[in-house]
């Protein structure tokens, strides 16, 4: 079969005279050389992103959730029925969800988008401009979608970073909701690591031994079906991820093509981001691994990406929730370099031996 691929532009990497400026801003800051540790890290990457130093505090950071059912979750492998979908996405749209929550405190906006909710729901309406289809394929028997579904899912991805990043937003957290969407996540990271089913099945929505079980058993008939296609990164979306993963994957390879920051979240966003450092090499440097949950499929993702998590809460919810809490983790790097005084305009003397290049 002949490849599915969608062509994006090259990835330029972040700006290394920004990042040089940065380094060197902080070493002349009223603070000893590289006592601030990894917010010193965030706010050279934060600088490198915008290509200036000191960088611009964020002004529009936006959540963007991507909902999706997927028919995996008929053969038992969530401890939660399918229907929750729908319903939790109400509950996102009225403001009451953890994602609602978490992103007010944190000084950030949501906005969701159906790409395959099983319903047609009035409540849905709104926000399906993009929805491809309503669920997707058992994918231990079956393609989550068609080619042309597939293809469609990773557009709209694109169009919605674009339209994001229009609008003004300068970071970026993709979020995700569907019942059961960690069992195509898992089977992505098997494909993508080279790594066997039992490596990457966790808990998921805290599954007992019994559905352990039956996802192990999922995981490894997608897989089978997932590597007969892991050189097209279209096609593994196609056959494995449903289309709210697949749009995922084009929104985060879109965000680095525009140049924007990005937090990843959980599992789920990481398999998606997987595929888009595929779709879009050097992609994974725009991005900043928000948190590291229990998953074992997650870990072995971030590994693969080459990021190290920011926070390690075990916060599995999904949805967006684990990154949004480190957001203000970056509101800090970036406020750091830019309002933190030097040396020489608090009149403070600096160190009688200057610290090591880094």
């Amino acid at each position: 079969m002949e490849p599915e691929n969608i062509e994006f532009p090259e990835i330029t990497p972040p700006d290394d005279h920004a990042r040089s400026a940065a380094i060197a801003l902080h070493g002349k800051l009223v603070k000893p050389a590289g006592s601030l540790g990894r917010l010193e890290e965030l706010g050279v990457w934060i600088a490198a992103c915008q290509g200036q130093s000191p960088p611009r505090p964020f002004t529009r950071p936006r959540v963007v959730v991507f909902a999706g059912d997927h028919g995996i979750a008929a053969k038992g492998v969530s401890a939660y029925p399918a229907e929750v979908t729908a319903q939790l996405l109400g509950t996102m749209l009225t403001g009451g969800a953890a994602i609602n929550v978490l992103a007010a405190a944190a000084g950030a906006s949501v906005r969701v988008v159906d790409l395959a909710v099983d319903t047609e729901a009035p409540a849905t309406r709104s926000i399906g401009e993009f929805k491809v289809r309503r669920g997707s394929g058992s994918i231990d028997v079956e393609d989550a979608l068609t080619a042309d579904e597939a293809k469609a899912a990773v557009r709209a991805g694109i169009a919605i970073a674009d339209a994001e990043v229009d609008g003004g937003a300068d970071l970026l957290i993709p979020g995700d909701l569907g019942i059961g969407n960690s069992t195509p996540a898992s089977v992505l990271v098997a494909a993508l690591t080279g790594s066997e089913p039992v490596a990457v099945v966790g808990r998921g929505s805290g599954i007992d031994d019994d559905a352990w079980m039956r996802k192990a058993t999922a995981v490894r008939d997608a897989l089978r079906r997932a590597r007969a296609v892991l050189a097209d990164p279209v096609g593994l979306l196609r056959t494995t991820a449903g289309a709210d993963i697949a749009a995922m994957a084009g929104f985060l390879a879109q965000a680095a093509a525009r140049r924007t920051p990005v937090i990843l979240d959980g599992l789920v966003t990481c398999a998606a981001a997987l595929v888009a450092e595929d779709l879009a090499p050097g992609a994974r440097r725009w991005w900043v691994a928000g948190q590291r949950t229990a998953e074992p499929a997650h870990a072995l993702a971030l590994e693969h990406l080459d990021l190290g998590p920011l926070l390690e809460l075990d916060v599995r919810l999904g949805e967006g929730t684990g990154a949004v809490t480190a957001l203000p983790l970056l509101m800090m790097a970036a406020r750091v370099l830019a309002e933190t005084a030097t040396h020489d305009q608090a009149g403070v003397s600096g160190p009688l031996i200057a610290a090591p290049a880094s």
